[in-house]
Order: structure tokens, then sequence, then C-alpha cells
């Protein structure tokens, strides 16, 4: 794309306008005992609207701190950019859950918070003494959310409680892969992890419609949010589909199945999604390619038409874009009708578009003399703006802090860091 780069120390930062600004959830304490990417992200969710999230990691810290990239000076590597994506606006403090102490420590913070979430598998805070229903005791205002590959035994007992599953798993077990990939090949994963970002983007929904109970009740109470159901429930047609017709959906490549112009087409420098699907939108593709008559030709009247002379109809449409490049294509198409050239990373950072909506944010890179830039907050709102206030935290960064405002002593903090029940750090 012919576009001059956006420069991002200047247009990528967080405006000063949202940055200043209390969030929605301002008041709202969350204790944060996920790792991965599922837990972390619903809790950030909240972070990046205002949220106190306390981020509880283990001495060993969330595992994914050893994941990278990382940059090239980072001599350390306790923090890379995977970490950082789905930790930022968070506290870190670190305490060690197998010590009696520690959990003491815990149960501390649970008294004064509205929310915990965490994802170990099911039953293992149960064994630890850390229960929803002791929780519950001690503050019956909580909020306990859980996200777990196939839920917990307390919603429905199931064969699969006990399996760990990662995103492949749920978008597999969860019918996403099975309709997803090249017309009759091999099923595909989507590429970014799904399987883990649409149970927490429900679990954050499940836990503030919570809250709102909560506030009007004085009662908390148990989510229970399973990966492999999250990503059914995003699965669309799978289910009625083969409700009312027996058919089983397949893979389908890049188009649609129901809707045609739907899906992907060659441009003469890459490739571009169009979908005109309806008359109106596929009469006006006509006269823009140059064809008018080919929405008077009986094969492509309708949708219905269209759908049982799709091949015909994708030949037509790709012999016009693979005769333009993606620009040529976008002057052309661009506004007049659902059309989009499919961009790479590159491509983000260089479309001013990103920049404008501030979805491209510069962190602090620990140990590094680079910024990181990472996706900025997706959801505007005009009173109370979400924002990226703060990278996320070191291991055990926030220890002290936090648990001084917890109205712990010095000297208690000084004694528990001595034993190992927590952690500061340096």
């Amino acid at each position: 794309m012919n576009r001059t780069a956006v420069p991002p120390s200047a247009d990528t930062a967080p405006s000063s306008a949202s940055a200043g600004l209390a969030g929605a959830l301002e008041g709202l304490r969350v204790l944060d005992l996920t790792q991965m990417l599922a837990g972390p992200f619903c809790a950030q969710l909240m972070a990046d609207h205002g949220a106190e999230v306390i981020k509880v990691e283990s001495p060993e810290g969330d595992m994914t701190r050893a994941f990278g990239p990382y940059c090239d000076d980072d001599q350390v590597r306790n923090m890379g950019g995977y970490y950082q994506s789905v930790n930022r606006n968070k506290k870190g403090v670190v305490i060690d859950l197998k010590s009696e102490q520690g959990r003491e420590v815990l149960l501390s913070l649970v008294d004064k918070a509205d929310v915990l979430i965490e994802n170990f598998r099911a039953g293992v805070l149960d064994r630890l003494g850390l229960s929803y229903e002791k929780l519950a005791e001690r503050n019956p205002r909580l909020v306990y959310a859980c996200i777990r590959g196939f839920g917990d035994p307390r919603s429905a007992s199931n064969d699969y409680t006990d399996w760990p599953a990662f995103d492949v798993v749920s978008q597999s077990m969860g019918g996403m892969m099975g309709v997803t990939g090249a017309e009759d090949g091999v099923p595909m994963k989507v590429g970014p992890g799904v399987g883990d970002l649409i149970p927490a983007t429900l679990c954050a929904f499940g836990v503030l419609a919570a809250v709102m109970r909560a506030q009007r009740t004085g009662r908390g109470q148990f989510i229970d949010v399973a990966m492999v159901d999250g990503v059914l429930a995003f699965c669309e047609r799978v289910i009625y589909q083969y409700s009312i017709s027996g058919v089983i959906p397949r893979p389908q490549g890049s188009h649609h199945p129901m809707f045609v112009p739907m899906g992907v087409f060659p441009a003469a420098d890459g490739w571009v999604t169009v979908g005109s699907p309806n008359d109106g939108f596929w009469i006006k593709l006509c006269k823009l390619m140059g064809r008018p008559e080919l929405a008077e030709d009986p094969r492509f009247r309708s949708n219905d038409d269209r759908v049982r002379n799709a091949p015909a109809l994708k030949a037509e449409l790709g012999a016009f874009t693979s005769a333009h490049t993606k620009e040529q294509l976008r002057q052309l198409l661009g506004g007049q009708l659902p059309f989009g050239p499919i961009y790479d990373a590159q491509d983000i950072f260089t479309d001013p578009y990103f920049a404008a909506r501030e979805m491209l944010v510069e962190v602090e890179q620990p140990h590094s003399s680079k910024k990181l830039t990472i996706a900025g907050v997706p959801i505007k709102m005009s009173e109370t703006p979400g924002s990226v206030r703060t990278r996320a935290p070191m291991l055990g960064e926030h220890t002290r802090e936090v648990l001084l405002a917890a109205g712990m002593t010095a000297a208690q903090i000084d004694q528990l860091t001595a034993s190992g029940a927590v952690r500061c750090a340096a």
C-alpha cells in the first residue's frame, strides 16, 4: 500500500484525553490468579477500563514470562511481548499459595476484593483450601470466575473435566476447526488464539453482569466458562444448520457457503475481501466492475442464484480483481460496498487508521532501550474512555504496595518475604 508510515513515537501513544480520565470500572478490585492467555486477557479487559487488577503470581511467575519475542538488547528476558500484551494496567504481586502463610495473605486480599478470576485445572484451589465456597463465606459479595477447558464440575460433571486444554483443543472440539480451512482440505486452526480469547471475553461479560447483581443484592456468585463452550457459541451456523438440514458443515475455504459473493479474491499484488451478497451491493459491484450485464444474468440475479452458481461468479469477480492492485481496488471499491485488502502486520502499522483509533500503543519494555507496541483498547467510550496506562508488571513489582494497602505493616511484609510466602521485586 502506498501510504506514509505512522511514526510510532508520536502517533501511537495513548491520547492525553483518555490517559488522564478514570475508566468506567474505577473502584472495582479484581484478583487475577490466571496465567497464559484466556484468564489474563479477561482481567486485562477490566483493567483497561479502570478496574484495579492485582495479578497474583507464584514465585516462578506466569509461564508466559519466558515466551518471546524479546528485544535484542534485553539480557534479562523475564517479560517478553506475549506477557506484555495481556497483562498491562495490572499490579503484580507474588504469593506462594503452597504455603500456609501465603494462603492467609491471599485470604486477606479476598476480604476486600470484588472479583477473583482463576484458570487452574478443576480442583486445584479447592485442594489448597481456597475453594469458591470457602472464599464466599469470608466475602459473600465476591464474584468468583473460572475459565477451564471443559468447565467446572459445579456446573456439570463430564468426562473431560480433568482434561487440560489449550487454544487448539477448544477450537477443535468447539467446532471451529471443523469449518475452517481450504474447501475439501484439512481442517485448520484460526491463526490467533481465539480458543482462549473468546471465552476470556465471555467471562469478562459474565463477571460484570454478576458484579451488577452483587451491587444490588450484596451476594456474589460462581461463574464457570468452558473454553470449548465459548468457541461453540461463536460458531454461528454450525449447530442450527445441522439441526435443520442434517448437513454437517465442512471447511469452505475463504468464502461463505450461504452468501455470495462473500470472501477472498486475488489482486495483482496480494488479496482482497469483497462482500456483496445482497442485491443492492451486487448491482453496484457489477457497475463498478464495468460489467452491469452480470446483474441481469439469470445465474446471478438473487443470492440463491449466486450460491447455486458460485464457481462461475467467483471466476468472473476473480478475473476482475486480479487485473488490479490492492490500492487500485481500494480506490474503486472502498466505501462503495463491503471491501478490504488483506493486511499483514506491516500494513497495519502503515495505515493511519489504526493510529487514529489508538490501536497501536507504545509501552516501556523493561531491560531494553526500545519501546514495545501492543494493540490498544478496542472499546471506545465517550465519558469514561479506557486506556493503556501502564506496562505489564515485573514479577512481584507491587507486592509491598498492595500488602501495605491491605493493612499489613512493613515488618509483617518483611517477615513474609523472609519466609518465602511472598516475594517483592528488587
